[in-house]
């Protein structure tokens, strides 16, 4: 029997992307302006950095509660609503916060999707849980 968890890769995949994306543009940006350690005063760079960072602060967890939620069998509406709002959202948020003249409200935009993710995916799995554990 092959199990295959189709939704979570999906979103998973799409998601490296953007992590390589965000990677290697902060690459290019030290190479750039020679910077081999911090942000050597460079706005663009600092912005990069922290793009990158909180892009690999709140993914995994994010990832993993969608994970949670099609290893018990939820609804794919939900769970590809999940990865979607994760996805859209990180978008938005590393496009919002690289800009070094920032419009803020896609900084304000993409964490609310990010967080929304979080604990839509966090209040589907504990409801899941509790339903069949009682």
């Amino acid at each position: 029997m092959k199990i295959m968890f189709l939704v979570t890769s999906v979103y998973a995949s799409f998601l490296g992307l953007v992590f390589i994306f965000l990677t290697i543009r902060t690459i290019g940006l030290r190479r750039s302006n020679k910077v081999a350690l911090g942000t050597g005063g460079v706005a663009a760079l600092e912005r990069a950095i922290r793009a990158h960072s909180n892009f690999s602060e709140y993914v995994p967890l994010s990832l993993f509660l969608i994970l949670c939620a099609e290893l018990q069998g939820l609804n794919g509406l939900i769970v590809n609503g999940l990865g979607l709002l994760l996805l859209t959202g990180r978008a938005i948020h590393s496009y919002g916060i690289s800009q070094v003249e920032e419009k803020f409200s896609f900084r304000v935009t993409g964490m609310t999707m990010t967080i929304a993710s979080i604990v839509f995916g966090a209040m589907a799995n504990l409801g899941n849980a509790i339903t069949h554990a009682f």
